[in-house]
C-alpha cells in the first residue's frame, strides 16, 4: 500500500502534514520505503508490526520511542506475555544473537490449531507449544527482531543459499526501481537461477540485466546478483 501511495503521479500534490503516525504489517516493507514514508508522509511515529492470523495476530512491535532506524529496519520487540526465539529450521536449537533462523513464539496469543486438522497443527505448533512461523529472522542482543525472509523463499544457486529479501532490499535503493519481486527460476547449470521482477519509477523507462549487474558490482555478491531482469512500467 505505502508503495502503491509513494508512487502516485500526483504524490506531491496531496497534503499529509496533518499525519503523525500509523501502522505497517502484513508484509515486510524495505527499509528505504519505511525512509520515504518517515520522510516524504510526514508518519515520523510510525510504528512496525509481525504476526500472523495464527498468533492473534502481534508477536513483536516497534516503539515509539525507538530510534528511527530501529522503526524502518526491525519489526521491535517482543510483547509482554508472549515468547519469541530464533531457530536453526534443521535442528530446532535456539540460534545465537544475530544468526539467521525461523521466527518462533509462544504465548496466549497463539491459537489452539486448525479447525479439524490435526496433522497441519502439528507441523505447525510443537509439543512445548512453540509456534513455527516459517519466517527466517535475525534477533540482535537488545532484542529486536529482523526479518530477513521466508524459508520456503530461499533459493539455491549452484550450491549458494540465497534470501530474496536481502537482495530485494538492496534493488530498492536504485534511482530507477518503485518495486521489485526476487524468485528462483530452474537452470541446468545451478540448478535455480535468480530473476528479479521490477516496477520501474515515474519517468524511467527501462533498466536493463547489464545496468542492473553494474548497480550491484562490488555491493553484492556476484552469486546473488540477478541473472535475468524483467521491467515493467506502473499500469493506470
Amino acid at each position: 500500500m505505502f508503495i502503491a501511495e509513494l508512487a502516485l503521479p500526483d504524490f506531491a500534490t496531496f497534503d499529509l502534514s496533518s499525519l503523525r503516525t500509523g501502522i505497517m504489517a502484513g508484509s515486510p516493507c524495505p527499509v528505504e520505503v519505511m525512509r520515504r514514508v518517515v520522510s516524504e508522509m510526514h508518519m515520523e511515529e510510525v510504528s512496525i508490526c509481525y504476526g500472523m492470523t495464527e498468533t492473534s495476530p502481534v508477536s513483536t512491535q516497534t516503539r515509539p520511542d525507538d530510534d528511527l532506524m530501529r522503526r524502518t529496519s526491525t519489526v521491535g520487540r517482543v510483547l509482554p506475555h508472549v515468547e519469541v526465539k530464533i531457530v536453526d529450521p534443521a535442528t530446532g536449537a535456539t540460534v545465537p544473537h544475530g544468526t539467521r533462523g525461523e521466527l518462533c513464539t509462544r504465548g496466549y496469543s497463539v491459537m489452539l490449531g486448525y479447525w479439524q486438522e490435526p496433522e497441519r497443527t502439528a507441523e505447525a505448533i510443537d509439543s512445548a507449544r512453540w509456534m513455527h512461523t516459517g519466517d527466517l529472522a535475525v534477533m540482535d542482543g537488545e532484542g529486536y527482531v529482523q526479518i530477513v525472509g521466508r524459508i520456503k523463499d530461499m533459493i539455491v544457486r549452484g550450491g549458494e543459499n540465497v534470501y530474496p529479501r536481502e537482495i530485494e532490499e538492496f534493488l530498492h535503493t536504485h534511482p530507477k526501481i518503485a518495486d521489485v519481486q526476487v524468485v528462483g527460476v530452474p537452470d541446468e547449470k545451478y540448478g535455480e537461477e535468480i530473476l528479479a521482477c521490477v516496477i520501474l519509477r515515474e519517468g524511467a523507462r527501462t533498466l536493463t540485466r547489464d545496468e542492473l549487474a553494474r548497480f550491484c558490482r562490488g555491493r553484492l555478491a556476484h552469486y546473488k546478483v540477478p541473472a535475468i531482469c524483467g521491467s515493467w512500467t506502473p499500469s493506470r
